[in-house]
């Protein structure tokens, strides 16, 4: 069941939006926690029941190893050092289950390669939907349980915290202690006609930008990856681009979506995305991008292994790590990693560089860093290195360039310089209007501000123009809604 989905906005949501206020209205506070879990575990178990046991299993093994460090050790040397040890112990077990579901085809593929001569059969795993996220959101939970940031007695409220539909498949990635109180809270239990208003309306916006843009370009980013055999010059640069707007648009879409669904419950997530292409350097980009996830490599990996706090080659080490182990998290190939390693790389020299007191023009900083983000997303969307190498073949211009028929006549005397004339950027199927709606959207990200950066200052205000707009285009996107779509990072 996906949120650009009719089940979902016109079943799913609304049955369990009305029975957990009922059942509120109904001072059953207990009964209503447990029903938006049995809630989430449904909408959880509709890709596939046979994934409920392992989220089931994973909740239970580290909600018994939270309250074992959650326990008072306070001046027992022997007691603390036994904490960390089960601490280890229960990070290793979540890293072991994620490895064995995630990785291992990609073990047994490096090791026919490298070091067998005889083929291992691969075992046929289908990777479980959400698994690096709750388990990322589980690790940081022991995590802040060690250090005692956490207290947490009550297995409902725990299976509420990892479940909590709007955000339990991709994000955003929240902390223990930003969510439960927010459930605890009375007036939280109570419907708010302002959220609900302000959480419609992000909401459609979120799936206006999946149903009407994602997935528009999700057309010409699959023709240029998936279908073409080579791409000139232009081709390239359309497949490319194409993807970085796609997955832009789909992935914020979708933590819209996940805001304004919490939104309705009264429960406020945190922001996922603020303007990242409008980002100036690498460093401001991972503000921007992907911020919970962003948190969490900072406080959970770069700053345990060291940080910036032991000289600068040791701080350059700990960022390539962090940057690689963010490459492989996400998906189990070469190219992940790869793609981890750029943008590690790019951190090590944006720091560098920052330490030597030397500034570029705001316009040619922005313009290197969109350009370096760009092409490293080659690395993340292609399937095979091969896939990688025939888009930025393409880029430089080693496939020769291309361009448009109509212009034969005007610019024929670009034919010396080996430019020849066709059908325009036919492998990606983009047209003269398609290449309009292109241009406006790259507009759009370039300089407009995310639409919850202003929920999260508090800056919108209910008012009868949201709601028209809201109706607007929730008519908009269920015209659109294409039920064999589904979202990028889930694939993650």
């Amino acid at each position: 069941m996906l949120f650009n989905s009719y089940a979902f906005i016109f079943a799913f949501l609304p049955i369990t939006f009305l029975i957990y206020f009922y059942l509120n209205h109904k001072r059953l506070t207990e009964a209503s926690k447990g029903f938006l879990v049995f809630s989430s575990l449904f909408f959880y178990s509709w890709w596939n029941v046979t994934y409920l046991p392992i989220i089931l299993s994973s909740m239970l093994f580290n909600y018994v190893i939270g309250n074992s460090l959650n326990k008072n050790t306070e001046g027992k040397k022997s007691h603390r050092f036994s904490k960390k040890r089960l601490l280890m112990f229960g990070i290793l077990s979540n890293i072991a289950l994620l490895g064995y579901f995630k990785y291992t085809n990609f073990m047994i593929d490096n090791l026919n390669y490298w070091v067998f001569t005889k083929d291992i059969p691969n075992i046929n795993l289908a990777l479980p939907l959400a698994i690096s996220f709750f388990t990322f959101q589980q690790v940081s939970y022991l995590v802040d349980s060690y250090r005692q940031e956490t207290k947490e007695y009550d297995f409902l409220n725990y299976a509420l915290f990892v479940t909590f539909f709007p955000q339990l498949i991709a994000g955003p990635i929240v902390h223990h202690k930003e969510m439960m109180p927010q459930f605890a809270k009375a007036r939280n239990k109570v419907k708010n006609y302002k959220n609900i208003a302000l959480g419609l309306f992000i909401f459609s916006i979120g799936l206006f930008k999946k149903v009407v843009i994602a997935d528009t370009f999700d057309v010409w980013t699959a023709s240029g990856f998936d279908v073409a055999t080579t791409l000139n010059f232009f081709e390239a640069w359309a497949t490319s681009l194409s993807y970085t707007i796609q997955l832009y648009f789909d992935f914020s879409g979708y933590t819209d979506m996940a805001i304004g669904l919490a939104l309705l419950f009264n429960i406020k997530l945190p922001i996922n995305f603020n303007s990242p292409y409008q980002a100036t350097d690498i460093q401001d980009f991972w503000r921007r991008w992907h911020i919970t996830l962003s948190r969490f490599l900072k406080d959970y990996i770069y700053i345990p292994l060291g940080g910036n706090r032991k000289g600068e080659f040791r701080t350059y080490n700990n960022l390539m790590a962090t940057f690689i182990i963010g490459g492989i998290w996400h998906g189990a190939g070469w190219t992940f990693v790869f793609w981890g390693f750029l943008h590690g790389s790019a951190l090590v020299i944006h720091r560098a560089w920052s330490k030597l007191g030397f500034q570029l023009w705001t316009w040619l900083a922005w313009f290197i860093t969109f350009n370096f983000i760009n092409i490293s997303w080659v690395f993340f969307r292609a399937k095979e290195w091969d896939d990688a190498i025939k888009v930025l073949n393409g880029m430089v211009g080693l496939n020769g360039i291309e361009i448009s028929n109509n212009l034969n006549h005007s610019l024929d005397f670009l034919s010396q310089y080996g430019v020849t004339f066709g059908p325009w950027i036919a492998a990606v199927q983009v047209n003269s209007k398609g290449f309009l709606v292109w241009f406006l959207f790259v507009s759009i990200i370039l300089y407009l501000k995310d639409n919850t950066v202003g929920y999260s200052k508090n800056k919108f205000q209910t008012s009868i123009k949201y709601s028209i707009i809201t109706s607007i285009v929730i008519l908009i996107d269920v015209f659109y809604i294409n039920q064999k779509s589904t979202f990028l990072y889930f694939n993650f």
